[in-house]
């Protein structure tokens, strides 16, 4: 009877654990880079998930000397070593930056998030963001500084935890194309919008989509008005929730 009990107890505070009454409470940061006189500076942030290259986006950044900063899982650097090449070829557009091993949300509490599942633990999220940083580090590219989560979506304490592995997390202050799932002319509006201090969060793994199409037309119509683009190592970033400080 004991042991059944005993069982029975460590059932009941895991489902307590998992249970949405009991999920924290999560952020989604902001970040913003210090403004600057004249027609202003935008940071173009662009998650590569999974999946493969959207070479629209790509060509796009190339041929008008765009920079990015690039946030790349584990996933996606292992079928993607041509855009990768590319990439590499021009250190002066690109940085390639960390966005986890296995594209898990940095959650310490077991719960989801988008439908994705969350990391779960502590030892989740840290191996999540050390297995991001050691996947960038086979290609040669320099150690990352920045972190994103999938999703873009945090728990404090996860936060913390990542701040004390030495990163700045990246938030955003433009969602320009909705995780991919806009379509190309509401993707452009909302990036053609963006203003002086922006950081825009867009997406580079999604070939098939329209919100593609949109990103590029948006980027274009920026660089029309006269906006700079910078990566983010190359400006400073003012995030909340403690991600930047």
């Amino acid at each position: 009877m004991r042991l059944f009990q005993k069982h029975f107890c460590a059932i009941a505070i895991s489902l307590w654990a998992a249970s949405p009454s009991n999920a924290q409470l999560l952020v989604e940061p902001t970040l913003h880079i210090k403004a600057e006189a004249g027609s202003g500076r935008v940071a173009l942030t662009l998650d590569a998930c999974g999946g493969r290259t959207d070479t629209r986006i790509l060509s796009a950044l190339v041929e008008n000397k765009i920079p990015a900063t690039i946030f790349v899982t584990g996933i996606w650097l292992k079928h993607n070593a041509a855009a990768v090449e590319i990439m590499r070829a021009h250190p002066e557009l690109f940085e390639l930056e960390n966005h986890g091993g296995r594209h898990v949300p940095a959650v310490d509490t077991p719960q989801k998030i988008y439908g994705i599942r969350s990391a779960g633990s502590p030892e989740a999220v840290l191996a999540e963001v050390e297995s991001g940083a050691a996947a960038l580090a086979v290609t040669g590219e320099p150690a990352p500084k920045w972190f994103r989560g999938a999703t873009a979506e945090y728990s404090p304490s996860a936060i913390a935890m990542i701040r004390k592995l030495g990163f700045k997390i990246a938030g955003f202050s433009i969602n320009g194309d909705g995780g991919s799932l806009l379509g190309a002319k509401e993707t452009a509006r909302r990036i053609a919008a963006a203003k002086d201090g922006d950081v825009i969060i867009a997406h580079i793994n999604q070939p098939t989509h329209a919100a593609g199409e949109g990103v590029v037309q948006g980027l274009l119509a920026l660089k029309a008005k006269g906006l700079t683009f910078v990566r983010l190592d190359d400006a400073d970033g003012i995030g909340d929730e403690g991600t930047t400080d």
